[in-house]
């Protein structure tokens, strides 16, 4: 979706397809023409934008066959469908039964996502809509952060200023801008936005920023007007809730225990990197918990619980006030293991039109 900001730039609304497992080209296709086209109809959106999740296998043979990448730029076109941002932080196997720590992998100091993610930026430079010329693409935060070493930290270092002259390279071959988002998430390397400025200030700002997921920053109970101001290009907003239970009634959260992915869990006095260790005693409960589980930006759970899209409400007017970014992509991957049945298309169509209204509520208008 397109919307005109008040001081007239395009403002590209779309929703992550990290929520649909796809390895393969073929998938990528079925899920296009499947929950996607579902979606569009839904909303009754006249694009609908897509934060496509290409594995390292899809990029790979996307990469192989110039042929497929054409196909796949004509299938969006099609289905009325457009990209102009990629999700590049999961590697492959995202829908695995277990995931947790192997999201990951590879992390910034391995070869391969370098290569991986200048296979995204070519691709996504082919997937542009004609009349864009800058895409997004967003990625882990350098690495989680244990066995962080000096060397490992030079060597991270060196693939940053290899993608900064791979883009710069793109960019002149393709006239396509791709700026790639570095995504702060508890418990990694890069875990707040004051951090990403220390590790990340001095790279090719072109080319090169953060990716803020709303989840994330208000599980790390970041202030939203520091996070918004923090000094770096905002490639991208991940518009996103965490569940939030109040204090004494943390035991409601054992409904979220689930085995797939890593749920990191905060409150004002502790840490820990995932909800069944705070279950078993590894935070204080005379105090609000937050946890990193997405969870659909337009439904509340069942209380005690609550969630943060108040915090999303708030970063979203900074950010758009000037607007600070011009990519927000709804990442909801979680509907897989959310308790109870659900019908993704439905919610997702329900996502970006709750987002819809608050972006309308800002001045942006659809085109």
């Amino acid at each position: 979706m397109r919307l005109r900001h008040p001081e007239g730039s395009i403002v590209h609304l779309s929703y992550c397809t990290n929520v649909h497992p796809a390895e393969d080209i073929a998938g990528i296709h079925e899920q296009l023409s499947g929950v996607a086209a579902r979606v569009r109809a839904l909303t009754g959106a006249p694009r609908l934008g897509l934060g496509l999740w290409l594995s390292h296998g899809v990029a790979r043979a996307l990469r192989a066959d110039p042929a497929e990448l054409v196909r796949l730029r004509t299938r969006l076109d099609d289905l009325g469908l457009e990209v102009v941002t990629l999700n590049g932080f999961p590697y492959q196997g995202f829908h695995d039964q277990i995931v947790k720590y192997r999201v990951y992998q590879p992390d910034w100091a391995d070869k391969a996502r370098l290569d991986h993610t200048l296979d995204l930026a070519e691709i996504l430079a082919a997937l542009l809509p004609d009349d864009v010329t800058e895409g997004s693409i967003s990625t882990l935060p350098l690495a989680w952060r244990t066995g962080w070493t000096p060397g490992k930290a030079a060597t991270v270092a060196a693939h940053l200023d290899a993608l900064a002259r791979g883009l710069r390279e793109l960019a002149e071959r393709t006239g396509k801008t791709i700026r790639v988002g570095f995504e702060p998430e508890p418990g990694c390397i890069v875990e707040t936005t004051s951090q990403a400025v220390e590790l990340l200030g001095d790279t090719d700002r072109a080319h090169l920023g953060v990716c803020l997921d709303a989840c994330h920053l208000a599980v790390g109970f970041e202030d939203a007007e520091a996070a918004a101001g923090l000094g770096l290009p905002i490639v991208k907003l991940q518009a996103s809730s965490a569940v939030e239970a109040p204090p004494g009634a943390q035991r409601a959260l054992t409904a979220y225990k689930e085995p797939r992915y890593l749920h990191q869990t905060r409150c004002a006095a502790g840490y820990v990197d995932d909800l069944p260790a705070a279950l078993a005693g590894g935070l204080p409960v005379d105090l609000p918990w937050r946890t990193h589980f997405h969870m659909p930006l337009h439904a509340a759970p069942p209380p005690p619980l609550t969630t943060t899209t108040s915090y999303l409400e708030e970063l979203l007017g900074l950010l758009m006030a000037a607007p600070l970014t011009r990519h927000i992509e709804v990442e909801t991957y979680t509907w897989s293991v959310l308790p109870g049945p659900v019908d993704i298309a439905e919610g997702i169509a329900a996502e970006l039109d709750w987002i819809r209204r608050r972006l309308a509520a800002l001045g942006l208008k659809e085109i």
